[in-house]
């Protein structure tokens, strides 16, 4: 308790140094920690305080509240491409990830991750869910500088398609088999709150470094499966589909963990010093039928509704509680932000995004504008069966087929759509033939993008009759030794 005392007085010279007062930098220290909760399949539109009409999401309003938010903050329309980006600060295409499955989710062997940074800085880092980059031991996180990984397979709880990736045999999203840095694990109770479980008893045991914890919720993803008391509430306003009901309820369970995070943080007296992150991986997946915040398009989709999501930073005394930011911002850009906050030296590294450390300083800060460039991916690959194989496999065959291109005022939709957001952020009003000029120089702009990260698409041609190692290490566990329970940790 003592040098967690310590780190809280630290967190008072923290707040000068990023307001400053004394320049930005990183002594010994002064590192915040950083949590990072990242849902799945969530939207913009999915929460109370996004103007939602009955989704109850009290504690993330709370958060919202506290924050610094990011009013224009995009990732890519489906959650393995947004993982890779995170990780590496690089556009997923160009670090080899072109898709959720099939070999085209894992992060190219190589690729530098924010993880390892912060380790190299100090930090003590830890995983706690989806990880979803990959499944051979070379891929997974404990490979990819997490010390800590408490993590399902595939892309989902209980997920298996061709090649490499699968989960557990027959897991479920109660009481989950779960990967516990190298041991299979049998949890008791809903998945989420297993992960928050687990993440926050690291965090109470965490006491000399500072700590980055990932916290990767495979919720509100489907197959939509929740308790009766989070889903029932939600019934009769969804007309009685069980799904749309259960895709709520998961919202407000990931809530109530939320509020017995930040909860913690105080009794442990860790909040001062920690930076805690609340986004989400894609559009909405079942919420944006219901309510998505006047965009369009959902999971997948390269219009706004597929990539605009939330992004609310709160460190107390640094970050300004109820200030928005409308610069545009992408997930490429957490990395460096990471970086630049642990002081981290990434010089030598080729990374896409740019730091937002300057705008969490100073909203009026000039940000000059840029191309930001989007793409559903998922072409079809040989080999992969009916659902998955049937087509053209190669990729420059969907060069031009959903694509988008972002700046701050214009979103280019394919070749033939464009957009003025500033004035249309519902993309209602296809503006093309008044400003041609315009459609041509982000056209061209994504052309040099594509070649460049076409001959970076490292894992096309990875071959699918693979062992599957995650189901294949928890059997050999299994087989020799059995699958021992998980403890939770008492709070």
């Amino acid at each position: 308790m003592k040098k967690r005392i310590e780190r809280k007085k630290y967190g008072i010279l923290w707040a000068l140094l990023l307001l400053g007062l004394t320049g930005l930098g990183a002594q010994e220290g002064s590192q915040p920690n950083i949590i990072y909760i990242m849902t799945d399949d969530q939207g913009y539109g999915d929460l109370a305080c996004h103007g939602h009409p009955f989704l109850e999401t009290p504690n993330l309003d709370k958060l919202y509240a506290e924050s610094t938010r990011f009013t224009d903050y995009h990732v890519s329309p489906t959650c393995a491409p947004t993982r890779a980006a995170l990780m590496s600060g690089r556009n997923p295409f160009e670090v080899g990830v072109t898709h959720t499955i099939l070999e085209r989710e894992r992060l190219a062997p190589g690729v530098p991750t924010v993880a390892e940074v912060l380790k190299k800085a100090g930090y003590t880092t830890g995983i706690f869910g989806k990880w979803h980059l990959g499944e051979s031991d070379e891929y997974q996180p404990g490979s990819r500088g997490f010390d800590e990984v408490f993590i399902h397979g595939a892309g989902g709880i209980g997920q298996n398609f061709a090649g490499s990736q699968g989960d557990v045999p027959g897991n479920d999203y109660f009481d989950p088999t779960i990967r516990h840095n190298g041991v299979f694990k049998k949890t008791r109770g809903y998945c989420t709150d297993v992960f928050f479980n687990q993440a926050l008893g690291w965090l109470k045991e965490q006491n000399e470094k500072p700590f980055f914890a990932y916290i990767a919720t495979n919720a509100p993803h489907g197959p939509f499966i929740v308790g009766d008391e989070y889903r029932d509430k939600y019934l009769d306003q969804v007309d009685g589909d069980k799904d749309a009901a259960s895709f709520f309820g998961m919202i407000t369970n990931v809530d109530d963990n939320v509020g017995l995070l930040v909860e913690k943080l105080e009794e442990w007296d860790l909040a001062d010093n920690t930076l805690l992150i609340f986004t989400t991986d894609n559009g909405s997946s079942k919420g944006s039928r219901v309510f998505n915040a006047g965009m369009k398009g959902g999971k997948g989709s390269v219009n706004q509704g597929g990539s605009r999501v939330p992004l609310f930073f709160r460190l107390p005394g640094v970050t300004n509680p109820g200030r928005d930011i409308s610069h545009l911002a992408r997930h490429i850009d957490i990395f460096p932000t990471f970086a630049e906050l642990a002081g981290a030296d990434i010089s030598d590294l080729e990374l896409e995004g740019r730091s937002l450390v300057p705008l969490l300083k100073d909203t009026g800060k000039e940000w000059s504008d840029r191309n930001l460039f989007f793409h559903g991916g998922r072409w079809p690959k040989e080999g992969a069966g009916k659902r998955f194989g049937k087509g053209d496999p190669n990729p420059d065959s969907y060069k031009y087929k959903k694509f988008a291109v972002r700046s701050k005022k214009w979103r280019l939709v394919g070749t033939d759509n464009l957009f003025d957001i500033e004035n249309d952020p519902g993309e209602e009003n296809n503006v093309i033939a008044g400003n041609p000029e315009v459609a041509i120089e982000l056209r061209k702009a994504y052309e040099v993008f594509w070649e460049k990260a076409r001959p970076l698409m490292v894992n096309e041609d990875a071959p699918l009759d693979v062992e599957k190692p995650f189901e294949a290490n928890y059997l050999k566990q299994k087989e020799a030794g059995g699958i021992p329970e998980w403890t939770p940790f008492e709070l």
